[in-house]
């Protein structure tokens, strides 16, 4: 990736993954109590836990309960899990201004009318907050999510109202209006009389920040419609809900952003002599992205589900402007892997690898009949993504050389994550990507007219105890050992994303000595990184233990040798990706929108609360 889509990736250390219902409800009404006995305790402690639950639990458990089921009723998408989390992050704000607000009028003279206009401020502040975030998540016009944002708050301002004694204001109602609306005498809390006219101010202080919220939202959203097409709130509510409860909202954004793109996908086959398949490398010119499942994140367990035998899928060369926009899309790359893979001839024989360098470029090659298999890492040297173009020309130039057809895989083996200005992205025209063509360049002249043996082939795997959290994904760790006339090249797949500096040389020097050659790849899956955004193979696990497990796997690889025959095939799929600048104008747009959206809503948020002590003032 480059640095813009770094910056953009390294936001999701802000990401947490929103609590049950449940949960999010009962401590909200922890919170409540312990507040209540702050608040309200007139020296029983079981009283003022109970008047806390009652007078600031309750707003919350009305709106967690009917904010989701308004919303969908009027066509959105928030659910109760979203629901109960808002409810609580707002209850725990009014909280806070009732804290200070209880503070100033104890240290000063400004006594108990100025801690009521504070609470109005602080109503006034969550349905703000609860507009700005329904409207994002939902999609909803600013008009139509008020009715599910001021829930929250008219439950609390409903609960002053009849226990404040205002209905005594009014020259309305009957035995029945004093029954219900006015029951100042059953509580033990002796709230002032609050009249009408707070009523008045409260909703008025709400619109001014209902229309803070809806100017905010108005010029963040501008450059997003003018450059993209589409509308920030899209995306917003899409992420909200991917890292919320795992939604496939922001396939829907992605798909509105995508455009067409014709990809190869090339299959190299093994089959036994019976023409059984023993093993088969998938390398669709995609990238596993953008995060998590979305899209394209869990790419290759997909393809090695629909494989028969041992699946291979490493990097294609190819960058986040080549993710998938939906999974959908996912199912039209492995269509196109079985295609290409029943339209393979094998036989032919092998040849023994050779190592080829060029500047930061180092490829293993090996060729298989008329096709060669080419490797390539910049290892000790840091790199990330390389470009679907520089691929395609690499692949032309190994082709040139003789071949009908070439596989690229991207080792994807070393890099630092996201620190530094260079992530290490190889983009068209930069020095390592005239070193990738000459590599191949080489390694196809000496491949060419080099000896074809007949071969064995040998692989094992282990899924691993290791979760996502740890940088590996369920495909664990796989190792195919060819064996060409009694040398041995060893092909180690991990199911990660990159690798940390000097893992991929400490694994190469534990194998077996019976090892002539070897690379070390990842797949480069997403499913690792749907909270962080760098989580490398070797950053999370003992790499000691993923030592012992490659050596262990590269024995049981080495004993199950046995002879097969190789052929390679490619079919062009055609999909919908992020396409060409849509990644990198996505990443500034979004980034741009934290650094200046953050201060624009500082400025409209003093602009609104100072209105509103104008407007206190005047009261």
């Amino acid at each position: 990736m480059t640095t813009t889509q770094g910056d953009l990736a390294s936001l999701s250390r802000y990401i947490f993954r929103a609590p049950q219902w449940y949960t999010s409800l009962a401590f909200a009404m922890a919170v409540a109590g312990v507040t209540g006995v702050g608040v309200f305790d007139d020296g029983f402690f079981l009283e003022g836990f109970t008047q806390g639950i009652f007078f600031i639990g309750i707003p919350t458990v009305v709106a967690s309960l009917l904010t989701g089921l308004v919303d969908q009723r009027l066509g959105g998408q928030l659910t109760a899990g979203r629901s109960s989390l808002l409810a609580l992050l707002c209850e725990i704000l009014v909280v806070v201004f009732l804290a200070v607000g209880g503070v100033v009028a104890l240290v000063s003279t400004l006594g108990q009318n100025f801690v009521f206009d504070v609470l109005y401020a602080g109503l006034a502040s969550i349905f703000a907050l609860r507009l700005l975030v329904i409207a994002a998540v939902s999609s909803h016009s600013i008009a139509r999510a008020v009715v599910p944002a001021s829930i929250q708050t008219v439950a609390a301002a409903v609960l002053l109202f009849v226990y404040s004694g205002t209905s005594h204001y009014l020259e309305v109602g009957g035995p029945l209006v004093r029954a219900f609306l006015s029951r100042a005498e059953h509580t033990e809390i002796q709230l002032s009389p609050i009249v009408p006219g707070d009523f008045a101010i409260l909703g008025f202080v709400c619109l001014l920040y209902g229309s803070a919220v809806w100017l905010f939202l108005v010029i963040i959203d501008r450059p997003w419609k003018r450059s993209l097409g589409v509308s920030v709130r899209d995306f917003l509510g899409g992420f909200i809900g991917h890292i919320a409860e795992d939604s496939r909202e922001l396939e829907t954004f992605f798909e509105e952003l995508g455009e067409e793109a014709l990809v190869p996908v090339t299959v190299l086959g093994f089959r036994r002599e019976d023409g059984s398949e023993k093993a088969r490398a998938v390398l669709p010119m995609v990238h596993p992205g953008p995060m998590g499942e979305i899209g394209g994140g869990n790419l290759p367990e997909r393809v090695a589900r629909a494989t028969e035998g041992m699946a291979l899928p490493p990097h294609a060369t190819a960058g986040h402007d080549f993710n998938l926009v939906t999974e959908r899309e996912v199912d039209t790359i492995v269509e196109t892997a079985a295609a290409a893979n029943d339209a393979l001839a094998v036989g032919g024989g092998a040849t023994k690898t050779v190592r080829t360098t060029s500047g930061d470029a180092k490829l293993l090659a090996q060729a298989f009949g008329d096709d060669i298999l080419l490797v390539n890492t910049h290892s000790p040297r840091f790199a990330d993504d390389v470009d679907y173009a520089v691929g395609l020309s690499a692949v032309a130039e190994a082709r040139s050389g003789g071949f009908e057809d070439a596989l690229l895989v991207d080792a994807h083996n070393c890099n630092n994550g996201l620190r530094g200005d260079d992530l290490g992205h190889v983009t068209p025209g930069s020095e390592r990507s005239f070193d990738i063509m000459e590599a191949a360049r080489k390694a196809a002249e000496e491949l060419t007219d080099a000896e074809r043996h007949p071969f064995e082939l040998g692989v094992a795997w282990e899924p691993t105890d290791w979760e996502p959290e740890d940088g590996i994904g369920p495909l664990g760790v796989r190792v195919a050992c060819v064996d060409v006339a009694g040398e041995v090249t060893a092909y180690v797949l991990v199911d990660g994303n990159n690798m940390e500096p000097g893992v991929r040389e400490r694994l190469i020097e534990s194998l077996p000595e019976d090892v002539a050659r070897a690379e070390v790849m990842t797949t480069d899956t997403h499913v690792v990184n749907r909270v962080e955004s760098s989580n490398q193979v070797g950053e999370a696990l003992d790499v000691d233990e993923l030592v012992e497990l490659v050596h262990d796997l590269t024995n049981r690889a080495l004993a199950d040798r046995e002879p097969v025959e190789a052929g390679m095939a490619s079919e062009r799929a055609r999909v919908t990706v992020f396409g060409n600048d849509r990644t990198e104008t996505l990443a500034s747009h979004a980034n741009a929108m934290v650094s200046m959206g953050g201060a624009l809503a500082v400025l409209l948020t003093m602009a609104a609360m100072g209105l509103s002590v104008v407007v206190f003032l005047l009261s």
